[in-house]
């Protein structure tokens, strides 16, 4: 298994690289995300890697992030959607936004990827929906993520949560919240006004 590849970036493309690593010349499938977080073209570049071995093909896939990498993984084992399709997707969407659109349950945003039809978006939700955090979720559409704000919002969905509000329903009071007043920074503010709404 080759974990990541660390070498100079011969050549780019927004679908494929060419690392040299030590004189080999590795070409890896990327998608516009990690495109967009490359190096100059000659830089010293590192990138994770998953290798797919077929009957018929071998092939090496590229992420500049663990995050995009880990979601990859979870869009191939679902039924219908290979490497190539998952690779669109993350060109498609941040993997923030198709974790937001994961959690939900919007068919509509996972469909407007090229590639995906509504079947495949339903498959890729019912899926993926228990293997995605309602945290990262709502994190992904706040401004301004950070650690302080991210410990905030599981403090109130999981406060919520002993208030005996479903996770589901929890994380959606806070969204609307937070929708209404962004500038909140406190754990307590930002449970009376999803109380109160």
């Amino acid at each position: 298994m080759i974990a990541f590849l660390h070498g100079t970036l011969a050549e780019k493309t927004p679908s494929t690289v060419v690392l040299d690593v030590q004189g080999v010349g590795y070409e890896l499938f990327i998608s516009l995300s990690t495109y967009d977080r490359l190096p100059a073209t000659g830089s010293k570049c590192r990138l994770l890697t998953y290798y797919h071995v077929r009957q018929d093909t071998q092939v090496l896939f590229g992420f500049a992030q663990t995050e995009e990498k880990q979601m990859f993984e979870r869009l191939i084992n679902v039924n219908g959607v290979g490497p190539k399709l998952a690779l669109s997707v993350l060109s498609g969407l941040t993997v923030a936004e198709l974790v937001a659109a994961i959690a939900e349950s919007n068919v509509k945003r996972i469909s407007s990827v090229h590639g995906i039809g509504k079947k495949t978006a339903e498959r890729i939700i019912v899926e993926l929906r228990d293997k995605v955090d309602p945290l990262e979720a709502l994190a992904g559409r706040t401004a301004g993520g950070g650690d302080a704000r991210n410990a905030m919002l599981r403090d109130a969905i999981l406060a919520l949560g002993q208030l005996g509000f479903p996770q589901d329903q929890a994380r959606k009071m806070v969204q609307a919240a937070l929708d209404a007043d962004p500038a909140i920074t406190d754990t307590e503010a930002l449970l009376r006004k999803a109380l109160s709404r």
